[in-house]
């Protein structure tokens, strides 16, 4: 367990963020979650101390069984036996939210060794069960969930009734329990200055969008989250299909504003880019949100072709390795100024976009 834990605070790039999915240079992750609760149980918002331990002892034996499942390795970690710095790492690498990091008491995670199935113990449902697919491939994370949730329910006596379907502490997750994600990386949107009117239209369609984070975060770095808010009344193919194809559509808008601008602006396009580029491999110091917006011009700029100093991979590892949490990780337990963090992002990013290794 100690290995599995290390090896994922201390990975820079997990495999669900490699971009070699399907659409993978726009659509960087899938993600699909399912929300699930006990029978006769409070919901953990109105749980008791005693309770919630009750509740996160009976998860107990979930990682054994999944391992028999699919022969990885899962590791369950009570949330207070981590330090601070680590649960934010976790959220940083979007394996638990920053809600279930700021209460760890009673909670728990269950989590796989690549990370691409994790579980929430007592977050705000007794179980909130994720699984993330590289690029835009939705069907084969909720696959995975169906089959880690079926592991769950014949061992687990779950809240479900036959004409509301499954019960949740938010009554907008009632029903399937079912939330599907993606995130996607609009950059040629947002310069043509289209974005804000193409999220307005996904949320007319019932979809909800989000910064790099989720619910109440920014979209830095031209990155969004897109979700389904509709979880009642509708199947689980129905979601994943809607939104699926609401994704297509966007990704097909990208790539034209990507064309317009290659074929109407590549001079100035490319000098956007080469600055961005030269910002980032010869800047001091840099903050965690001026390298999310210079990295997303030189992703653009890579995509279209117009440099070719670095890989697409290097965006979305460096998305990750550039936080302020996974940088004082880095360092260990001295702790870091923002002026020393800032400069040790830019040595970082230099030493990367220049072919050297990660380590500072």
């Amino acid at each position: 367990m100690a290995n599995l834990l290390a090896n994922l605070l201390k990975q820079p790039l997990t495999p669900w963020l490699s971009g070699s999915g399907p659409e993978g240079d726009i659509v960087l992750t899938s993600r699909v979650r399912l929300a699930r609760n006990l029978r006769c149980q409070p919901f953990p918002g109105r749980a008791a101390a005693d309770k919630l331990g009750e509740i996160m002892a009976e998860f107990k034996e979930v990682p054994t069984a999944l391992m028999a499942e699919d022969g990885h390795e899962y590791a369950f970690v009570e949330l207070e036996s981590l330090a601070p710095l680590d649960r934010y790492v976790l959220v940083e690498k979007h394996v638990i939210s920053p809600a279930h990091a700021a209460g760890p008491e009673n909670r728990a995670l269950i989590v796989r060794d690549d990370a691409g199935v994790s579980i929430m113990v007592n977050e705000e449902d007794h179980l909130r069960l994720q699984c993330l697919e590289s690029g835009l491939n939705l069907m084969d994370a909720f696959n995975k969930a169906n089959a880690v949730d079926d592991v769950i329910e014949t061992r687990h006596d779950l809240a479900f009734m036959e004409h509301l379907g499954y019960l949740t502490a938010c009554p907008t997750n009632m029903g399937t329990g079912l939330r599907a994600s993606v995130m996607i990386h609009l950059p040629a949107l947002a310069l043509t200055k289209q974005v804000g009117r193409i999220m307005a239209v996904a949320t007319q369609l019932g979809l909800a969008v989000r910064g790099l984070y989720g619910e109440g975060t920014e979209a830095a770095g031209n990155i969004f989250q897109i979700s389904n808010q509709i979880t009642l009344g509708r199947s689980e193919q129905d979601i994943i299909n809607n939104l699926s194809g609401v994704v297509k559509q966007v990704v097909d808008k990208e790539r034209t504003a990507r064309s317009l601008l290659e074929s109407d602006s590549r001079d100035a396009l490319a000098d956007r880019v080469w600055r961005a580029y030269g910002v980032l491999r010869y800047a001091q110091r840099i903050s965690s949100q001026e390298a999310l917006a210079l990295l997303s011009e030189v992703r653009l700029g890579i995509d279209l072709g117009v440099i070719d100093e670095a890989a697409p991979e290097v965006f979305n590892e460096l998305l990750v390795t550039t936080r302020p949490n996974f940088l004082q990780n880095l360092v260990g337990e001295t702790a870091l100024h923002q002026s020393e963090r800032n400069a040790l992002r830019a040595k970082l990013i230099r030493r990367k976009l220049k072919g050297g290794c990660n380590h500072v």
